[in-house]
């Protein structure tokens, strides 16, 4: 790996409106070219909205879909690529070439190369289908990456899996934070409306169990033990009925935050990744510790596993 500059966004999206959010997206890529950066992560599903695509009917859904590299959204990314010399990743929704729909995060380079991860959990609507592969690749900037969406993160096999694999970064785009969820909870949207006279309460929200508190309890935790340079970034603001708590941030190898936000804003962070804290981390001397041997467990099922969407609605949880 190669020190290098990375960034992490986080933005408001609008619902189906992808020339509106590709505006944003080429804004905040020529915002970082003039800060040196050279690997930038936005959102998941940022370019076609996030929450709004589980009221739509598949047909609706495959409109808003495109074909990845061909469509227009991904060509425009690969435009940006070449101009800022620049590593992109920005999710959206994929069409392919058999006519399945995933929630997609395509990641385009510099020299025309390009990978795309397919979440491996997806529940947002009932006719998009999950990925089944891993996504590590190397970039021309030195660094390998690996891409994990959202709940892929949640599991901690999936995070070693990409370390396995050699990742030395991993792009973690999310639509999380204020969720219907247990470990949550809802924001009320009035905090979000009034954030400009009174910004104090909504950072609260960002900045407590809704937020940032739910991710310390085991982000850090997925960059330490794999001793991974992390790019975490996130919708902010009105996802649907919901609202996002952004926290764009850029954790070390050690789970250590190198920078972070809470604002209740449109914001990149950025920070340099030094290449020779990954080979000192303890979680890459941990891994070289493992006995695999033991862990035959680990691939075989319990018969307790049920598809995410099931396992969202028997805790009462909107599948979004």
């Amino acid at each position: 790996m190669k020190t290098i500059r990375a960034a992490a966004v986080q933005f408001e999206h609008a619902a189906g409106d992808k020339a509106a959010n590709l505006a944003k997206i080429e804004k905040f890529v020529m915002q970082a070219a003039e800060q040196g950066v050279q690997l930038i992560a936005f959102p998941e599903m940022c370019i076609t909205g996030y929450s709004h695509v589980r009221g739509l009917a598949k047909r609706e859904v495959m409109a808003l879909a495109e074909p990845v590299p061909d469509g227009p959204s991904i060509q425009l990314l690969m435009q940006l690529s070449r101009q800022y010399g620049m590593t992109i990743g920005a999710g959206l929704i994929e069409l392919s070439a058999d006519g399945s729909l995933y929630n997609a995060y395509p990641v385009v380079m510099p020299d025309g190369r390009w990978a795309c991860h397919r979440k491996l959990h997806c529940f947002v609507h009932p006719d998009m289908a999950s990925g089944a592969d891993f996504t590590v690749f190397d970039t021309p900037q030195g660094p390998r990456v690996g891409v994990l969406i959202c709940y892929d993160n949640n599991l901690g096999e999936n995070v070693r899996i990409n370390a396995l694999m050699g990742a030395d970064v991993l792009m973690a785009p999310h639509q999380t934070g204020g969720a219907r969820s247990p470990s949550m909870g809802l924001i009320d949207p009035a905090l979000w409306e009034k954030r400009a006279e009174d910004p104090q309460s909504i950072e609260a929200e960002f900045r407590g169990r809704k937020g940032r508190k739910w991710l310390m309890n085991w982000l850090p935790a997925r960059a330490h033990d794999n001793g991974l340079f992390y790019l975490f970034s996130n919708g902010v603001g009105m996802d649907g009925d919901e609202v996002r708590t952004g926290g764009a941030m850029i954790l070390d190898t050690n789970g250590d935050i190198l920078v972070e936000s809470w604002k209740p804003q449109d914001e990149m962070v950025v920070a340099t990744l030094d290449a020779a804290l990954r080979e000192r981390s303890q979680g890459q001397r941990w891994i070289r510790a493992r006995r695999p041997e033991l862990y035959g467990l680990l691939a075989e099922p319990t018969g307790d596993e049920k598809s995410i969407r099931k396992i969202k609605e028997s805790y009462g949880e909107v599948p979004s």
